[in-house]
């Protein structure tokens, strides 16, 4: 039996926590195959659809923060196990639902809320109390390859079950997939959260609350990131409307969506291994920079199936490459304690751009009928992360040091 200051096994925690995000993940990145089903289906408009997607992820933004608080005060596992219920509560929801109200209720807030329990947030902070941190940008990149291999293996998947069951039933099926997750939780059951354990802080959690929003390197991160989710939700949510929109077939878009899952495997890990031995402002300048630069020329060239190929592979790469050095830079300055905290709020930012990417995407298309507006903007956001995140710094923040007890106090 474990002690309870012994750590859970590097292979242990990236194998349960591998699956665990590849599962959370990959349905998760399907969801714009959703779009067109159901909005013909029910009637509504695709800024109904949108508007609970993107409530979707504000909802995981906001809810992440307390995830990561309860994860760091109590362990992961109980945490992920709630969000396994949630999430298959919300699948159920989905299905079932007669109104855009209800649509958004059950898609946006209750799916919202099992993604923060599920994902990245919670599975980095074990990633970072169990593994060492020479290893721990690497190892946060495998976890982040595997969400990427969800989307690669779900994707197909997903469009798969649409097409042969319907769309509600494959809701429902995915909402019994969804539910392997409990059991995956009890293998980053962590001893040191155990009856009558209590890890121990140097701050509160207000404390390090407030020492990071103050902190201008944590802002920048913070306005990187919020880029990050515009870019990647927009284009997950409506490149499938899109690319229908100009006479592509549906298969393109379901090839296109698991293509971003399988480069971004690649993307993932090489970032996380990257960013053990590169700076890792540098890393994250480079891949916004060069985000605005793919999708610059996929505007700009004929629009075929062999384009958009190309496209999805590239953005594949720089699509979820992001977390790794992120994350491993907030770990870097502020140390392991409240990672999952900190690495929540500053996927909040993210989520904000999420819900504005996705949200956006919806309403201006209904406003005007195209897309070209909001992908411009996502075009501008991208130069403007690549500038932010140059201004970073990476070194351990320095803390007073508590004043020295005289002898003999």
């Amino acid at each position: 039996m474990q002690s309870s200051s012994r750590n859970l096994s590097m292979t242990q925690v990236l194998l349960c926590g591998a699956i665990i995000v590849t599962l959370s993940m990959g349905i998760r990145h399907g969801f714009g195959l959703w779009l067109l089903p159901i909005t013909q289906a029910q009637g509504w408009t695709r800024g109904t659809f949108s508007f609970a997607i993107a409530i979707q992820n504000l909802s995981w933004g906001v809810f992440g923060i307390f995830a990561g608080m309860a994860a760091d005060r109590f362990g992961a596992f109980r945490v992920i196990i709630g969000g396994a219920v949630l999430y298959a509560l919300g699948l159920i929801g989905m299905a079932l639902s007669t109104s855009g109200l209800m649509f958004t209720l059950t898609a946006g807030i209750l799916i919202g809320a099992a993604q923060a329990g599920t994902t990245y947030a919670v599975i980095y902070g074990v990633i970072g109390r169990n593994i060492p941190a020479e290893k721990r940008s690497w190892a946060m990149g495998v976890a982040a390859a595997a969400g990427s291999f969800g989307q690669f293996l779900m994707v197909p998947v997903e469009g798969f079950l649409i097409s042969g069951l319907g769309w509600k039933e494959a809701l429902l099926v995915l909402s019994a997939a969804v539910l392997l997750i409990a059991p995956l939780a009890f293998g980053l059951r962590e001893n040191r959260f155990g009856p009558g354990q209590t890890p121990a802080r140097e701050q509160t959690i207000f404390q390090a609350l407030r020492e990071a929003l103050k902190y201008p390197s944590f802002q920048l991160l913070m306005a990187g990131y919020f880029v990050c989710g515009f870019q990647v939700v927009f284009i997950g949510v409506h490149m499938p409307s899109y690319l229908r929109d100009k006479g592509l077939s549906p298969e393109v878009a379901s090839y296109a969506l698991a293509l971003i899952g399988l480069f971004n495997v690649f993307g993932t890990y090489a970032a996380g291994a990257l960013g053990q031995r590169l700076s890792k402002k540098n890393i994250l300048a480079f891949i916004y920079l060069a985000r605005s630069v793919v999708i610059t020329v996929f505007l700009i060239a004929p629009l075929s199936p062999l384009s958009v190929y190309i496209f999805a592979s590239l953005m594949g790469l720089l699509w979820l490459s992001t977390i790794p050095p992120t994350n491993a830079v907030v770990a870097q300055i502020f140390g392991i304690q409240h990672l999952s905290m900190l690495s929540g709020f500053v996927f909040f930012s993210h989520q904000i751009g999420s819900f504005m990417g996705v949200w956006l995407g919806g309403k201006l298309y209904d406003v005007t009928g195209s897309y070209d507006i909001v992908w411009y903007i996502a075009i501008a956001l991208g130069l403007f992360a690549a500038v932010v995140n140059l201004g970073v710094r990476e070194t351990a923040i320095r803390r007073p040091q508590p004043a020295p007890v005289p002898q003999g106090a």
